[in-house]
């Protein structure tokens, strides 16, 4: 998973799915999609007919029943693990023609050599060979922006949502391939297990008029958490927080400098969801009466900044994330901070690692609450926040091995195809005694998230040797689903002109630097004014035409 030591929407993005949303049910994808540099002929709407000629069919699927099924947009859960002879079969014939595919795809950790028996054994199961050109995910957009710029673009490109920004939408209209022709409609049948991915997942992988992206599904609700130790909370007999002057009370109680013990981490990713902040691009406007209002224009948006850094100057954050140093989540673990924001997958990243040494180790998310005690105000996240992207001068074979593999990747959890992917060789990377599946020395040091963002099936937890942690995980997404809500422009792929790609760039930066004390409030509003003069204006105008043209669909 990405590196969480602070908020970054280069490692943040993707989880809390703030890039523009997609809906089920067929309703029009905004696509306004810039070409060149400049070329605004492949702006526009893709609406109605259009859309649903370019969608694939949905067709469910039944291989497998989940011990908690979804409620509310979560996740589904499985609690148990079955042995390799009770598992299911969703691919029963190999696909795969023998190709040799090139994928370029983020990896945090070490990638293992060339020819592992991990590698080999998911080739010889899809029928396709795999060369894989893993790259580092801190700095994946940079080598992402060389590759896609030269002449030498692999088969298949791995493009996450943090990295949409400037002209890498119109990278991926010119350097795509056009999956229509092997996908849209009853075309999907051949590949049930892509058949079977949720049609908004597919809706967000519309790219220019075109479906260019292989997409690994994510649930609606925010993919960010607010993690607490809850073991340590209950030795103390600390309550979860329900509004932000309870948790600055509670941060005071527990931040002792001299016993080297902060309250928190940086809470600013948390501290938008405690104020109704509106994410980011499409999903940042709003109406105000007849007038659109950005995000960055509204009160809230101060207010949450102003909160966040009022932790900082109390002295109740880390020094180590005022530095933006150091890695916040293992001084969670080792109870130098007490609660953190990260993605949801930490609950059960820390909680593993954890047990073997401290069995009564023990985390969980707070709920969601409005600043001052209300529901909270959540808005739908993405449904797809990665795609794998097939480079447009691939031949049929490769487009259709690449499919292969694509199918074989996106099967769900209780079969074959997925305890290959996910766990690797039964024996080699992992053991199974009873419930309990545990990786291997072998198997941690081989079996790592690659495959995973080819494609994926509906999100879900499985974590049969911590049931408790897959539980609690949906649960709590059970919980936060209630409230969430559709923000304007919900369901639409929104590609901005590339002349204003930049307008909003300084903001981040900005935004970590009043946080930490470093610029004040009043420069952010400077920095609003400036936005609104250098283009703001103009890109509120071009998104009410936007909204006009959509009409009710855009709401």
């Amino acid at each position: 998973m990405p590196d969480t030591r602070a908020p970054s929407r280069r490692t943040f993005l993707g989880s809390t799915a703030v890039a523009a949303i997609a809906v089920a049910g067929g309703v029009p994808l905004l696509s306004a999609c810039s070409g060149s540099s400049g070329d605004s002929r492949a702006e526009g709407v893709t609406t109605g007919k259009k859309l649903q000629g370019i969608l694939p069919a949905f067709v469910g699927s039944d291989v497998v029943k989940p011990d908690l099924p979804s409620t509310n947009g979560s996740a589904v859960a499985f609690t148990t693990a079955l042995p390799a002879s009770k598992l299911a079969v969703s691919v029963p014939e190999k696909l795969g023609k023998g190709s040799t595919v090139s994928i370029m795809a983020p990896l945090w950790g070490t990638s293992p050599e060339n020819g592992n028996p991990y590698w080999t054994a998911m080739d010889e199961a899809i029928g396709v060979k795999v060369n894989w050109q893993n790259q580092d995910g801190n700095t994946y957009g940079q080598k992402l922006g060389a590759v896609l710029a030269s002449s030498s673009v692999p088969d298949v490109v791995v493009v996450p949502a943090w990295e949409l920004g400037g002209k890498m939408p119109s990278a991926i209209n010119n350097k795509f391939a056009d999956l229509g022709p092997y996908l849209s409609g009853d075309k999907v049948k051949d590949y049930p297990n892509l058949a079977a991915i949720p049609t908004n997942a597919w809706q967000r992988a519309v790219f220019g008029g075109k479906l260019r992206g292989l997409p690994m599904p994510a649930s609606d609700i925010p993919n960010i958490a607010p993690f607490y130790r809850s073991d340590l909370f209950k030795a103390k007999g600390y309550q979860p927080p329900t509004t932000t002057q309870e948790f600055f009370d509670l941060a005071k109680e527990i931040t002792s400098a001299r016993s080297r013990v902060w309250a928190c981490g940086d809470m600013t990713w948390a501290a938008y969801k405690f104020f109704g902040v509106l994410d980011e691009k499409p999903a940042c406007w709003k109406l105000v009466g007849d007038k659109l209002v950005h995000r960055i224009e509204t009160p809230e948006y101060l207010e949450a900044l102003e909160w966040s850094r009022s932790l900082y100057s109390a002295g109740f954050v880390h020094p180590d994330a005022k530095a933006e140093s150091g890695d916040i989540g293992n001084l969670f673990t080792a109870g130098r901070v007490w609660m953190y924001n990260a993605d949801i997958s930490d609950w059960y990243g820390k909680t593993v690692v954890q047990r073997g040494d401290n069995p009564g180790f023990s985390m969980a998310a707070m709920d969601y609450f409005h600043h001052d005690g209300g529901k909270p105000r959540l808005f739908a996240g993405s449904p797809s926040n990665i795609w794998a992207f097939v480079n447009k001068n691939a031949d049929e074979k490769t487009i259709r091995d690449v499919l292969a593999v694509a199918n074989y990747t996106a099967a769900p959890y209780g079969t074959k195809e997925q305890r290959l992917k996910a766990y690797g060789v039964e024996g080699l990377h992992h053991t199974l005694k009873g419930d309990e599946i545990t990786k291997t020395e072998t198997g941690n040091n081989e079996v790592f998230a690659t495959y995973e963002y080819i494609a994926s099936p509906q999100q879900f937890f499985a974590y049969p040797n911590h049931p408790d942690v897959a539980e609690g995980m949906v649960r709590w997404q059970q919980r936060m689903g209630a409230f969430v809500t559709r923000p304007l422009f919900y369901g639409m792929q929104v590609q901005e002109p590339n002349r204003w790609a930049e307008l909003s760039s300084q903001f981040e930066d900005l935004e970590k630097d009043i946080v930490r004390g470093r610029k004040k409030i009043s420069d952010m509003q400077q920095a609003v004014s400036d936005w609104r003069s250098r283009g703001g204006d103009q890109l509120r105008d071009w998104y009410r035409k936007l909204l006009d043209d959509a009409g009710d669909q855009a709401s």
